[in-house]
This record gives structure tokens, sequence and C-alpha cells, in this order.
């Protein structure tokens, strides 16, 4: 790709020459989530093996990859994202965003979705799939039979008009509440927002709550996942969804867009307890 004489200094040409086109955007994007190895790529994009080896080749040379031997005989190596890579993962998602919103929304800004929406298909179509291993994120409790992901858009934040944004404090309120018949079923709870850890952290203390929030702030899990996103006060946030999970990261129930928020949570326990395998007295 030629470059101009005016574009040397210009940050937003020199990324446009590490992503190329758009089979580097979806390389990058099927990294992100977990497929890691050459015939997995190549399965999931639907690329020639030519074209994608040297697609590869140029994000290594990039920096934005790291090649890594897994196989000696025959060599087989995985492609993961360096750092330079995984500061990539936000401009990802705000790509995501735009086209859910733009592209194949209607352009309106909310935090919720419609039934015959891309991201409603994109979060069922979740189930049956396993948690990449390799997030920074602790999201499964090893001890636990089930574990119930919500994630959700933040605390202490005056939504104002955008739909399905409200309710987080009582969706944590709930789940605490809820949670002696959550441990009492095996099943560890995990609250997930784009809110940076020491928010989290302080909002947790503030409520008493029993089960870590965890923080996105870094877009792995969103991702990894493709879960739907919003731009709301100044970052990109989380639309309410509910992944049940069972001990082998599996994901095995989803819930979304999650607008009924009591029962949501209600319904959160009865399948992770159906998951865990131990019975509940909210099961009908």
């Amino acid at each position: 790709m030629r470059m101009h004489n005016a574009d040397e200094n210009c940050g937003i040409a020199q990324a446009a020459m590490v992503l190329g086109d758009w089979w580097n955007v979806l390389v990058l994007r099927e990294v992100a989530r977990g497929h890691v190895r050459f015939d997995a790529l190549a399965a999931e994009i639907g690329l020639s093996r030519k074209v994608l080896s040297e697609r590869l080749g140029r994000l290594v040379a990039s920096g934005v990859l790291n090649r890594s031997l897994y196989q000696r005989r025959p060599v087989r190596y995985e492609y993961l994202l360096t750092d330079s890579g995984t500061a990539l993962l936000p401009l990802l998602v705000a790509m995501q965003d735009w086209g859910d919103r733009w592209v194949l929304g209607d352009g309106s800004l909310t935090a919720t979705a419609d039934a015959d929406s891309a991201e409603h298909a994109r979060v069922h179509a979740l189930v049956g799939t396993r948690l990449p291993s390799a997030l920074d994120l602790p999201l499964v409790e090893p001890d636990s039979a089930a574990t119930v992901l919500f994630t959700y858009p933040g605390t202490g934040v005056e939504w104002g008009p955008i739909p399905g944004a409200a309710g987080c404090t009582l969706e944590n309120r709930l789940f605490r509440d809820a949670w002696p018949e959550f441990r009492r079923a095996g099943v560890a709870v995990r609250g997930i927002s784009t809110q940076l850890v020491h928010e989290q952290q302080n909002f947790a203390q503030a409520e008493n709550l029993p089960y870590p929030l965890l923080s996105d702030a870094t877009h792995q899990l969103a991702a990894s996942l493709r879960l739907p996103m919003f731009r709301g006060a100044g970052r990109l946030r989380h639309k309410r969804l509910i992944l049940i999970v069972d001990a082998e990261r599996t994901v095995q129930h989803t819930l979304f867009p999650v607008e009924d928020i009591p029962h949501a949570v209600a319904e959160s326990l009865r399948l992770a307890t159906e998951c865990a395998g131990t019975p509940s007295h909210n099961a009908p």
C-alpha cells in the first residue's frame, strides 16, 4: 500500500497500514475469539491457506501477533495477540458497535436489542461454545458446578433516555440477596462491566456484595465473545445479558435481552441450579 507523504505522522494512516484490509481485521477478530491455530482460522474465516498465511505473516511482522510453536512434528504454530495486538481490541469492539448500530440496526442508541437483531442471534449462538482460556479475567470458579456471568452497563451513572441501561444497582442487589441460594446450589456468580477495577471494587464494598465484580475495561471478554455493546457516558458499555456456564467453561444457557431484571435473576438461579445438577425450590 502506497502512502502519501502527508500521512507519515498520521496515526490513523499508520494503523490502516497495519490492518491493511478486511481480511486482517477478521483474522484479529478470530484470534481474539480464541481461534489461534491455522486450521481453525482458515475454517472460521473461509480464507485460502495461501492468503491466510500471507495475512498472518504481515501481522506477525507488524508486531500485532506472535507466532508460538506448539508442535514440532510436523511443525505447527499458534498465533497469539501481543501487547500491541491486545491494544487493538477496543478498536474491534468499537467497529462491532458501529456495525450493529448503523449497518445492522437503524441507528438508535439502545442498551437492549430486538429478538430479530444480529446481537440477539450472536448471543444465543454462544450456547455450546467454550469460554476462551487465555482471558485474564477469572470468569469461572474452579470448585463451582456452574457459574452465572452477568454483564451490565455500569453503576452510578445517570443514563437518561437510553433504553435498557438503567437498573444496574438493582440487578447487583438482587443477585446479592439471592446469593445464599446460589451458594447452596454450588453456583458461583460474577458481575462484569467495562468500569475500571477501582470503580468495581468501590461499588462492591459499598453494597457489601459477596461475589466479585470483574472489569472488562480492556474489552477482552467483549471481543472474545462478540458481546453486544453500546456507547454511553463516555465509554463502550456492555449491554445487560446473562450467561450460564458449566464447570467445563461451556455456555449452557443465555438470557438476552434482559428487560425484566427480577425475573432474569430468578431464571438464572433456576437454570444454573439445573446445570449444577442440584435441586432448587425455585425450579418448577
